[in-house]
């Protein structure tokens, strides 16, 4: 359970210089958490942006606004946001759960809980001076869609909010939005823009009835939707959905699907440099890529592939894609991919010690925790010597179509004989709305490029040219003879699939 603030907001006492830093060892006062609630506390440590009592509300509330909503960098790790985060669903997931499962009823989609917190994760009177505020939205729903999916409440708090939380090196969108994966790698954190927020709440219920009728579906799963508030700071708004790639094997080659051509393309360097890179759809063109699916496999995709994207078309989305991620059974985890991709965060044993050693007994260690948090760095997976994430496939995804075969969707020839590759395939970025500003962004793109092949269009357009798309891409070619041979002669395999 962890998080870390733009190059490392900490918690600091309001009584100390402004001079200290970090590293300095020197500064014994006491912290005293009536302090911490009556101010922010939080100190912005690399780019000197501090927030102190002296400061007026408008200037902190203008320095948290350079400090959230930006993408990760390896040095850029939102620790005490996402600590507040992770104890806020372990607070309001575990109230929800305490109670006995019942049908839903329609109050339930739109219902809100609002929680005020202490240092202490104690909560408070509406009315109280907190240190952080929590919002759960339609906890029943959500708690109905997580049993749905087949997962367990213990587990699923254990893996985000039990040791510390996994974070990919290297930004992940040009969104804004930051994300942080759980300790097992199974779900993911996102932040999302309050229109992304406000759109879910809106077709929630029609998501719901999708995910309930169609187990399979291959839209991504969202198991929750929460707001965190820290004082004179902005609103964040973000969700918890199930990681489409697996935590026990590499994925070789990432590609982001929409059918579209302007804008679709990843240099050639990046391509082969990048790990992280995810190609998109000239890339795939190019590399003369197919999803190998024999007429059974190739049956069950396209059948469910319809029915969700009939779905996110009457619900007026666009923009969204399928992800790709394909792992060669032959190569393995022998690249250590994920170990040299990925970093923990974790505080400092030393750390935490000191830390603790400071604070007043009175006091919860809820403060020191979040301190040595923020003196520590994000540590590349790799280096810890030992993997930390799982080797077995997660039990949930053991039950649905399209991650059956080793926690994904196994390629097979026309014989639906199975190939040495497997596929892990999710719909992703399902909250665009085909509203006025991307009605306008149509129309400018569309008097410079072919108004066929933007990404702007409207949703039926977009569902027929993606579906088109997506369908075109099914198929046999002659690398499939090359695969075979491969899984003959798995050894012998010295290049990608």
């Amino acid at each position: 359970m962890s998080s870390d603030l733009p190059n490392h907001l900490i918690l600091s006492d309001p009584t100390t210089s402004s001079t200290s830093n970090q590293n300095s060892q020197s500064n014994q006062t006491p912290y005293r958490s009536d302090s911490i609630k009556r101010t922010s506390s939080l100190k912005h440590s690399v780019t000197s942006i501090s927030i102190r009592k002296s400061h007026s509300r408008k200037r902190q509330s203008k320095a948290l606004e350079v400090l959230i909503g930006t993408p990760i960098r390896e040095d850029h790790v939102h620790y005490i946001l996402m600590l507040n985060m992770l104890n806020g669903i372990r607070f309001s997931v575990t109230r929800c759960n305490a109670k006995e499962m019942r049908p839903l009823v329609p109050e339930d989609f739109t219902a809100k809980h609002k929680i005020a917190l202490d240092v202490n994760n104690n909560e408070l009177m509406p009315s109280s001076e907190y240190y952080y505020k929590f919002k759960d939205y339609a906890p029943w729903v959500f708690r109905s869609i997580r049993e749905m999916c087949k997962i367990d409440t213990a587990d699923y708090l254990m893996s985000l909010t039990d040791k510390y939380v996994l974070s990919e090196l290297g930004s992940p969108g040009k969104s804004g939005s930051f994300f942080y994966y759980s300790q097992d790698y199974r779900f993911i954190i996102k932040t999302v823009h309050h229109s992304e927020h406000k759109y879910l709440l809106k077709i929630l219920k029609n998501y719901y009835e999708h995910i309930k009728n169609n187990p399979d579906t291959l839209i991504c799963k969202i198991y929750g939707l929460h707001r965190v508030k820290i004082p004179y700071g902005k609103k964040i708004h973000f969700i918890v959905m199930a990681n489409i790639f697996p935590p026990d094997k590499d994925i070789h080659v990432k590609y982001d699907l929409k059918g579209s051509k302007i804008g679709r393309f990843i240099p050639t360097e990046e391509e082969i440099n990048n790990k992280l890179a995810v190609l998109k759809d000239l890339n795939w063109i190019k590399n003369e890529k197919k999803l190998y699916l024999g007429n059974k496999k190739k049956e069950i995709f396209i059948k469910q592939l319809e029915k969700d994207v009939k779905f996110l078309s009457d619900n007026n989305v666009m923009d969204y894609s399928l992800l790709v991620g394909c792992h060669n059974m032959n190569k393995g985890n022998q690249e250590n991919i994920r170990d040299t991709t990925l970093s923990i965060i974790e505080p400092n044993p030393e750390s935490l010690s000191k830390q603790s050693a400071m604070i007043n007994h009175r006091n919860s260690k809820a403060i020191a925790i979040a301190r040595a948090f923020a003196e520590s760095n994000p540590v590349t997976l790799g280096s810890t010597g030992v993997s930390m994430l799982p080797s077995d496939t997660p039990e949930e995804r053991k039950h649905f179509a399209f991650s059956q075969d080793g926690g994904g969707f196994q390629a097979t020839d026309q014989n639906n004989e199975p190939l040495p590759e497997i596929y892990f395939l999710g719909i992703i970025d399902i909250f665009t709305n085909y509203n006025f500003t991307k009605r306008c962004e149509s129309i400018f793109k569309s008097i410079i490029s072919d108004s066929k092949t933007v990404s702007a269009v409207n949703p039926k357009f977009y569902a027929k040219r993606f579906l088109s798309f997506i369908k075109s891409q099914i198929g046999h070619d002659d690398n499939v003879k090359r695969m075979k041979n491969l899984r003959k002669h798995p050894r012998s395999l010295t290049t990608d699939i």
